[in-house]
């Protein structure tokens, strides 16, 4: 039997990215985030939440672009650290030794050492409550090659995503395959009743 929790945040685990932009002087900046997903696959679409209250949230209303670099679990320490910091008084690239690389196709940085950069363009901005969702079209993806298989794909122990469990506060690494999607299922569809 399930019990109610009401209503909660607890679709999970939530992807962790780190939110790249650029402040009102140039300088970049990343903010961590769980509140994103992928919304549309033509054209392809993620989104992100944040709060009006964050610094990033102001930089991507002016700008209508952002970067979301999925980081690995390896890099849970200092993306926690992305995470409690503000941009407003701190560089957080320069204390982490990061590099910000500049996008050809939209105005925001991607990092450099984090495996996985989404180059987006805002083209729908939803005022949720809280939080803003900013809906932004994948204009590019970058992939660190050491995340590679043998086709050319994203080899996900290789890259070892992170995630958030948020209720609970927590990091997960997902490097574990369990099974082939679209794959498993065929025996179960196979046995079509009466």
């Amino acid at each position: 039997m399930k019990k109610s929790l009401g209503p909660k945040t607890l679709l999970c685990p939530a992807p962790v990215v780190l939110v790249g932009t650029y402040d009102q002087d140039g300088k970049p900046n990343i903010m961590t985030a769980a509140w994103a997903g992928i919304c549309c696959s033509k054209p392809v679409c993620v989104n992100v939440s944040l709060r009006a209250a964050t610094y990033s949230h102001r930089q991507i209303v002016r700008d209508q672009a952002f970067t979301l670099n999925v980081p690995s679990a390896t890099q849970v320490k200092e993306v926690d650290f992305v995470g409690m910091a503000s941009g407003r008084d701190r560089d957080k690239f320069a204390e982490l030794g990061w590099t910000a690389v500049k996008s050809e196709l939209v105005n925001a940085p991607m990092v450099a050492e984090v495996p996985l950069s989404l180059e987006c363009k805002v083209v729908v901005t939803n005022e949720l409550g809280l939080h803003t969702q900013f809906v932004g079209q994948v204009m590019d993806v970058k992939l660190d090659e050491a995340c590679l298989d043998e086709q050319g794909k994203l080899d996900p122990v290789k890259f070892d995503p992170l995630a958030f469990l948020p209720e609970y506060r927590q990091y997960l690494g997902l490097s574990r395959v369990v099974g082939p999607a679209f794959d498993l299922g065929k025996e179960l569809l196979a046995n079509k009743p009466g």
